[in-house]
């Protein structure tokens, strides 16, 4: 992974109107890198995203993009022909099949013949699509759909690989497949750009991610680092049945616990030593089975901003 960043963002921002969707935003992306932009819908991921592959213009602050000035659109050409697109909307020609798709793609790339016959051929390998190669995509399922939009970002052998919301609507199997060809990519040392509001996701995939609330970035490390630095590392989660319960869990619970939230649905303790926490709290509320677990990037993002990632 190279030092040098091939996105770099110093106060970056973006509004529409008098709503601000991105509030001064710092960031930069090594080379070889997974990078994720981590937070619930309306967060300002998305917006900060079309900066980067080039379909909105730079509101403030700086930007740059494989070493171009990216706060104009004088080097779009150069920087989207480096640069490999998997939109959140699915933008497929339903009445073409998937092989079709594909081979009208590299056109745009310049490719034809035997060459764009045997990258046509690798990517649907690549996506374990060959068998549907003649199949319409109005046909596909939601996951074959998404690995064929990533299999089409692919066709320019991009420096660059950015993916907005990758797995979003697909059923854990289908994610799971896809989370699958992201990890070969970046075996390969692709550099991904992805968000997502998928804590799992980001924990899987991500080297480093920013967590953003509001249009701010709110965490910025390693998934590990920002579990570490901002939440004690085990978790014990009840759920609360009483309206009288969001007062106090027993105090002897609280006393054990490092922090404690009362959510609508229910109670978070977290705390250093799981075992004996949580059977501290099996004794105490018998009604209910208590479940330890290791604390994770919600629980960062619950304890940085106060809400959930739903």
């Amino acid at each position: 992974m190279s030092d040098s960043p091939v996105v770099e963002a110093r106060g970056l921002s973006k509004a529409y109107g008098d709503f601000v969707a991105v509030r001064g935003i710092d960031f930069a992306i090594a080379r070889g890198e997974c990078f994720g932009f981590l937070g619930p819908n309306g967060a300002g991921k998305t917006t900060t995203m079309r900066m980067i592959y080039r379909t909105s213009v730079v509101g403030a602050g700086e930007l740059s993009i494989l070493g171009h000035d990216a706060t104009s659109d004088t080097h779009d050409r150069e920087i989207k022909r480096r640069m490999g697109v998997v939109p959140q909307l699915d933008n497929l020609d339903e009445q073409l099949t998937v092989r079709e798709n594909l081979e009208v793609f590299t056109r745009f790339y310049g490719l034809g013949g035997a060459t764009a016959r045997s990258k046509v051929a690798e990517l649907m390998d690549f996506a374990d699509l060959g068998a549907k190669a003649d199949a319409k995509v109005l046909h596909l399922s939601g996951g074959m759909r998404r690995r064929l939009l990533v299999a089409r970002s692919l066709i320019g052998d991009p420096e660059i690989l950015v993916l907005d919301e990758p797995t979003t609507g697909l059923d854990p199997r289908a994610r799971e497949k896809l989370w699958e060809k992201l990890t070969m990519l970046r075996e390969r040392d692709a550099t991904l750009i992805l968000t997502t509001h998928y804590m799992r996701e980001a924990e899987r995939l991500c080297d480093r991610l920013a967590i953003m609330d509001e249009g701010r970035i709110v965490g910025l490390g390693s998934p590990e680092a920002l579990i570490s630095a901002h939440v004690p590392p085990f978790v014990v989660e009840m759920r609360r049945v009483a309206d009288e319960e969001l007062a106090t869990v027993a105090p002897d619970l609280e006393a054990a616990a490092v922090r404690v939230d009362l959510l609508r649905d229910r109670f978070l303790l977290y705390t250093t030593d799981g075992e004996a926490l949580i059977s501290q709290a099996a004794k105490r509320f018998t009604d209910r089975q208590p479940m330890l677990r290791r604390a994770t990037l919600e629980d960062v993002f619950l304890t940085i901003t106060g809400k959930g990632l739903d």
